[in-house]
């Protein structure tokens, strides 16, 4: 079992920067990925960014590439999500995500590839 604690969350006026924390513990040796998702009220959750633990190869939502960046520390096994010039539109539980093992046509981008969930983080970009 992996255990997903996220915080950094809260309100931010637009063009603002928060950055998201990621903390994993117990059987996180052999991790393969870990992802940030969202979701806002009356919407499915969807992909924002992903990593692979031992690569570092990053992949990013078209609607965040170039403001948001997903980074790790293997010591502390840790994921960070950085967000720069936050938007309104960006207002979303933020969730992150943990695959233990790569399994063959598991495409990061979607939900069901994860297998291990944080409680959530709320982050509101007021304009």
């Amino acid at each position: 079992q992996v255990q997903l604690v996220e915080s950094g969350g809260g309100l931010v006026q637009a063009g603002g920067s928060l950055r998201l924390s990621c903390a994993a513990s117990g059987r996180t040796f052999n991790m393969y990925a870990m992802g940030w998702f969202r979701q806002a009220p009356g919407k499915e959750r969807e992909f924002v960014a992903s990593i692979t633990w031992t690569g570092g190869a990053t992949s990013y939502a078209d609607s965040v590439k170039g403001r948001f960046t997903i980074s790790r520390d293997n010591a502390k096994t840790t994921v960070y999500l950085q967000m720069n010039s936050l938007k309104p539109e960006d207002t979303a539980g933020y969730y992150c995500a943990a695959l233990a093992s790569y399994r063959s046509g598991s495409s990061l981008r979607r939900t069901e590839s994860f297998d291990y969930w944080g409680q959530g983080t709320q982050v509101t970009v007021s304009s």
